[in-house]
């Protein structure tokens, strides 16, 4: 029995970046084996077992063959004779297919070092185009290691492209999905993610509305940019260097979906883009079955984010439906998440990116001012139910009015 550190843990240590997770791979092993050594057994599908002490997860060394469709179409074959480098010759990139023992000898038949140091994202064997689950993958490793400068290899893009023509992406179950593109946009560098995608033509197929926002002007005057889906790619960008939560980066990436909708006559003017997209952000958060308070909070800003950008112009009234909307009484994170992705569309502008946005704090105010009414006065005068909530509204009408005069000053 010999067992080897195997995949992101190898790669992370020798590009010098802190190692979280490892795996484990054990050649030469039985299940009994693995059995009389106090391991606990977990994966249905092949042989993965917990550590007795550290809990870490160990596997045999296993092959595999495509018997099906998607993620989950493949047969697995684990024994004493399957070698490491037939373990290894299974996994998508070579910088995810290096090994090393416990004195740090490394094992790297496919030459992942090799293209750890040139910065290439490249596939291991053509059976990468057996798993239409890696498409996501490469992308998401090309997000978290751009700033590192690296890249996919253009015969890997290649495959991918082959991957999203052949209809195998087609087969991969919400889960799997949201789960490598929520990933994706909590890397560093999320646009590039989409970039990725876009370049090996999985995201019309993925995100077709996201795909169709390419190419589609908006006005040079409020977007230098100019290209929709440039502007897009620039507010997730921003939502990244100011490390917003995935559920404002979500919000991000499809705030803009209506714009895709416009007739090629009325460019660059996108009139209510942002009621004609709502149905398309609720087709996207339920293709991915993305969480709810993703969803939620992709509807309220594509619905009311030119209001956030309108804020010091907005009526008392708007203002206080504004807040309505969001419930900034009982759940003001959602308002201050609204807010940031406000901010986000706001510096996603070329050139614009440190522009200050006072739309910001305005909103914050306006929200303290509304939930600082008191509604205990109210019902010592006797008011209760609907007229109770009419008055509530009476008195925070006039507490915005109050705030909206005071700020103007």
């Amino acid at each position: 029995m010999q067992i080897y550190k195997v995949g992101g843990a190898v790669r992370d240590r020798l590009l010098g970046k802190p190692v979280t997770d490892i795996d484990w791979v054990v050649v030469g092993a039985t299940t009994e084996e693995m059995l009389a050594k106090g391991f606990r057994p977990v994966g249905a599908d092949f042989p993965v077992f917990l550590h007795p002490k550290s809990g870490e997860e160990y596997a045999l060394a296993r092959t595999e063959r495509k018997s099906g469709r998607g993620y989950g179409g493949f047969t697995f074959h684990a024994s004493p004779e399957v070698t490491l480098e037939e373990d290894l010759i299974r996994r998508d990139l070579t910088i995810n297919a290096m090994a090393e023992d416990d004195e740090q000898n490394l094992t790297d038949p496919y030459h992942g070092q090799r293209d750890l140091e040139a910065r290439l994202l490249r596939h291991v064997s053509p059976a990468f185009a057996e798993d239409p689950l890696r498409v996501l993958r490469v992308a998401r490793f090309a997000a978290r290691y751009a700033g590192l400068g690296f890249t996919v290899a253009p015969e890997t893009l290649e495959l991918m492209r082959q991957l999203s023509e052949s209809g195998e992406l087609e087969a991969l179950t919400a889960e799997r999905s949201w789960k490598e593109i929520s990933r994706a946009l909590m890397e560093d560098q999320p646009q590039v993610f989409i970039q990725v995608l876009r370049a090996c033509g999985a995201l019309k197929v993925l995100m077709p509305e996201v795909d169709a926002l390419f190419g589609v002007p908006q006005p040079e005057a409020h977007h230098p940019e100019i290209d929709t889906g440039v502007h897009t790619l620039s507010v997730l960008e921003q939502a990244a260097l100011h490390k917003q939560p995935l559920t404002v980066r979500w919000a991000c990436l499809l705030h803009d979906l209506g714009k895709g909708l416009t007739p090629e006559e009325e460019w660059p003017r996108h009139i209510a883009h942002e009621h004609k997209g709502l149905n398309l952000i609720k087709a996207v958060n339920e293709r991915f079955k993305a969480p709810r308070d993703c969803q939620e909070l992709a509807l309220l800003v594509g619905e009311y984010h030119t209001h956030g950008h309108r804020a010091l112009e907005l009526k008392p009234s708007t203002l206080l439906e504004l807040l309505q909307s969001f419930d900034v009484y009982r759940r003001p994170q959602r308002f201050e998440e609204f807010i940031a992705a406000c901010e986000m569309d706001a510096r996603g502008r070329k050139g614009l990116e440190q522009r200050n946005y006072p739309q910001a704090d305005y909103l914050r105010g306006a929200a303290t001012a509304a939930r600082n009414v008191a509604v205990q006065p109210l019902l010592e005068k006797g008011f209760k139910g609907p007229e109770l909530g009419e008055a509530i509204k009476r008195e925070r009408l006039k507490a915005l009015k109050a705030y909206k005069d005071a700020a103007s000053v």
